[in-house]
């Protein structure tokens, strides 16, 4: 009996200084940073920024990068943390980084539509650094709802792109291996923009994210006190807190015609895209085109994303595996390790 209270003790205590490490940790806490890799806004539109990540020596290849990221979510992910960051990472590798910035819509913006973003806002950003650089033609990045926007932009301005990388990009949304397709197939996206407003909130967003695995929010909470206890993890923990809390709203026309063209009637796949007037081709594609995927991604499946190299023309076309999940592609070590240097190694053969 003596030797069971003896265990229940060290238990006890082993989860009060648990938490008095916790305690002290957060009170140290001054501020949060996420996306410190210097940078300078080098055009702007509205609310639309494209930024130039410095570096201090030149670039190794002499046509610069531009990521197209997602909507959805803030692009600082993809900078979440100095020593996890996939742009810095590409900029140590010799690579020139262009960002577009697509800011955080409001009510002003509920009539933005695909057309003004694409068309607009990712064609002007082309132009600039092609004219910043003397170019003819850069390179495109483009990260999930990001990299369909490009696949769609690459298809109507090929003469504008010299390589095309696709990471966990969406194209074949006739599928029910993820929740999110199988949900927004029956979703009644009329309802959700014109009862918002016009403008789609962030929050209401992330809800339907946390259903996708809804366990893995209670298992993240529970090993709070943990987490709390080691000082690296807790700021791993209050980065990733802090983008996910940063969700920006979504311009409702877009929002309403994403959802419907593509989740709804994927359009896309099927040639029966168009925009602004002209017809969405993938086979107008055919200059290199790398696509990268994650073996583990519950929100962008693989089976999604692997038919791209199906529907372009390109004759040197790459897919390429990430053993991981969709956030590890951006602050896994593997994708330091392995990921990146395997993308600025393929824009790099390709210059």
């Amino acid at each position: 009996m003596s030797n069971t209270n003896g265990k229940f003790s060290d238990q006890v205590l082993e989860r009060v200084n648990t938490v008095s490490d916790a305690l002290r940790n957060i009170a140290e806490v001054k501020d949060v940073d996420i996306a410190t890799a210097p940078r300078k806004t080098v055009w702007e539109d509205g609310k639309v920024k494209l930024y130039h990540f410095e570096r201090e020596d030149k670039a190794e290849a002499k046509t610069p990068a531009l990521i197209s990221y997602a909507l959805v979510n803030r692009w600082e992910m993809m900078d979440l943390q100095p020593d996890r960051s996939l742009i810095r990472k590409l900029v140590s590798e010799g690579i020139d980084v262009y960002l577009i910035d697509w800011g955080y819509p409001t009510k002003v913006d509920r009539y933005k539509t695909m057309e003004d973003y694409i068309l607009g806002n990712m064609n002007d950003c082309v132009d600039f650094i092609r004219e910043e650089h003397s170019i003819n033609k850069v390179n495109i990045l483009g990260v999930c709802q990001g990299g369909t926007f490009s696949l769609i932009y690459t298809s109507l301005f090929p003469e504008k792109v010299k390589n095309l990388v696709t990471l966990v990009t969406p194209v074949d949304f006739d599928n029910d291996e993820g929740l999110l397709f199988k949900w927004a197939k029956d979703m009644d996206v009329d309802a959700i923009v014109d009862g918002f407003g016009g403008i789609v909130p962030g929050d209401f967003l992330n809800t339907g994210f946390d259903l996708l695995k809804p366990m893995n929010k209670t298992r993240k909470y529970m090993a709070l006190p943990e987490t709390m206890a080691d000082q690296g993890r807790l700021m791993n923990f209050l980065r990733m807190e802090h983008w996910v809390a940063d969700s920006p709203a979504q311009a409702g026309e877009t929002y309403r015609r994403f959802i419907k063209d593509m989740y709804q009637h994927n359009k896309l796949i099927n040639g029966k895209f168009e925009l602004g007037g002209r017809k969405v081709d993938l086979k107008n594609i055919k200059m290199p085109v790398l696509t990268i995927y994650a073996k583990e991604d519950h929100i962008v499946p693989p089976e999604t994303t692997t038919p791209i190299n199906e529907l372009i023309s390109s004759k040197d076309k790459e897919l390429m595996e990430f053993p991981g999940g969709h956030i590890g592609v951006f602050v896994g070590s593997r994708s330091q390790k392995l990921l990146t240097p395997a993308i600025a190694t393929w824009l790099k053969k390709r210059d």
